[in-house]
């Protein structure tokens, strides 16, 4: 039996989950509201750390978190990815799978990306011609004035 195996088998033993589920507690209600006042997210980091612990180890709290994700889907998409839940992974790979079977090929997807013939874009000559080089001719009313 490896390190990893051990220490998982370990982890999953009652006296284990009790002690992890009593440090979730300690972290969220005792060190995070210590620590919130220090400058920087120690504090909100410790809620986070001992929501984990708490979601990990007890049933209760996963069927509050399963309630709470019906209710707002987006944040406990949020929490999935936080929590690096394996069944999160599989519903996104499922879901991108899905979208990629129901997408055109990249072929046939008109590009979005090209400003120029949308936009209304023309692309200056490299040589301007001599009627644009030259200088602007000033009308006989003018110079009459300015010779005054």
């Amino acid at each position: 039996m490896t390190l990893g195996a051990r220490l998982r088998a370990l982890r999953d033993t009652r006296l284990a989950q009790s002690l992890l589920f009593g440090l979730g507690l300690f972290l969220l209600f005792v060190a995070a509201p210590l620590s919130s006042p220090l400058p920087g997210p120690g504090g909100t980091l410790l809620a986070v750390a001992g929501l984990t612990l708490i979601l990990r180890t007890s049933l209760w709290a996963k069927r509050r978190y399963v309630r709470f994700k019906r209710w707002q889907p987006r944040a406990g998409s949020w929490f999935d990815w936080g929590l690096r839940r394996g069944s999160a992974k599989r519903r996104e790979a499922l879901k991108k799978e899905r979208e990629r079977l129901e997408s055109p090929p990249r072929s046939e997807v008109a590009r979005i990306d090209d400003p120029l013939p949308k936009a209304g874009f023309e692309l200056a000559p490299i040589d301007p011609t001599p009627a644009e080089t030259a200088p602007a001719e000033v009308p006989a009313s003018a110079e009459k004035g300015a010779r005054r």
